[in-house]
């Protein structure tokens, strides 16, 4: 077995750009990281050490704190940093006016406390995403999607916040209380959040692969893009094609690149005469061993065509990540 390597302070001085009085400042004050000690005391640091000195000196430049990010397990620091480079433009402008004990921006006085608790209110982080939707404060979203990810974690995020804030901007918008430019506009933020998310957290090139798209005459695209990017935290390399593809593309695109599963969504309407043909098609293109998984609100409206192709209908997020961990297992790696 390879043995661990350690590195002096000088060493790591110049690997991660900290002076070693902030280093030990950091190891001291916020236990950031734990050096091993040699038996004359001196300090030697790890390549996982190193690793977090990074991830710190990043989460530091996009505006947190030391005092709330230093003991954050490394991957979840990981996928801060990589979701906060998202939110740097509109947290560092409100960095002279608005920080907070805990150094992040502040919509409401008690955001940082909702910070602290990982059992935040979710309905609070709901309403203030749909506060700024309202008053089409794309920044301001920004910002709160940010706070409530430190605070809640990625799954958590995404069932508690962003699909109810997105239902309750489809009511909304019914009711006639939003217009169609507030529902663009939080479309487009949470749309590139999810791709940041679908981005930084894809497996390896040898993991599993998985496509996400929505067929012919299906536009809305945040379900396919969700599911995306919830395979790509369960350690898919996933591929993301855009919404309103025919059969016959998806099924290249999936042979193209070996996908082990397909994953459509399917919203509106419920009624299409021609989606059935177009699902029968993708069906008879694609070989039996690819598997379809297919979600949306009108997914069960085309159940009986669904069935006939052995598709999957997967009715909630969780039955997702089951059914993914189900065929990770059978199919570990991807051979190229």
């Amino acid at each position: 077995m390879r043995e661990e390597s350690f590195f002096s302070i000088k060493v790591v001085t110049k690997r991660t750009g900290l002076t070693p009085h902030v280093i030990r400042a950091w190891e001291k004050r916020y236990q950031a990281i734990t050096p091993t000690r040699t038996r004359t005391k001196r300090r030697l640091y790890s390549e996982a050490d190193i690793e977090r000195l990074l991830l710190l000196r990043r989460a530091k430049e996009l505006g947190y704190s030391l005092k709330q990010v230093a003991r954050l397990p490394t991957e979840k620091l990981l996928t801060m940093v990589n979701v906060g480079a998202y939110f740097k433009d509109s947290m560092e402008a409100q960095r002279g006016a608005s920080i907070t004990g805990a150094g992040l921006p502040k919509a409401q006085p008690e955001a940082s406390a909702e910070i602290r608790s990982p059992q935040s209110d979710l309905e609070a982080h709901v309403n203030a995403c749909l506060s700024n939707v309202e008053e089409l404060d794309a920044e301001g979203l920004k910002e709160t999607l940010a706070r409530a990810m430190v605070a809640l974690g990625w799954p958590t995020l995404l069932d508690g916040v962003l699909i109810p804030l997105m239902h309750r901007i489809g009511e909304c918008w019914r009711q006639g209380s939003l217009r169609i430019a507030h529902e663009h506009l939080a479309s487009a933020v949470v749309r590139a959040f999810l791709e940041s998310i679908q981005r930084s957290r894809r497996g390896p090139a040898s993991a599993p692969r998985l496509i996400a798209t929505t067929p012919t005459g299906q536009l809305h695209e945040l379900g396919a893009l969700a599911a995306a990017a919830i395979a790509a935290t369960e350690g898919w390399y996933t591929i993301y094609l855009g919404p309103n593809l025919p059969a016959e593309e998806i099924a290249n695109a999936a042979l193209q690149c070996r996908a082990r599963v397909v994953t459509l969504s399917i919203v509106y309407p419920t009624d299409d005469p021609y989606l059935p043909l177009e699902l029968e098609e993708l069906r008879q293109y694609l070989p039996y061993h690819v598997a379809i998984l297919v979600g949306g609100r009108a997914a069960h409206a085309y159940a009986e065509t669904l069935e006939r192709i052995g598709a999957v209908i997967v009715s909630d997020w969780l039955s997702f990540r089951r059914i993914l961990e189900s065929l990770r297992v059978g199919h570990p790696t991807h051979s190229d």
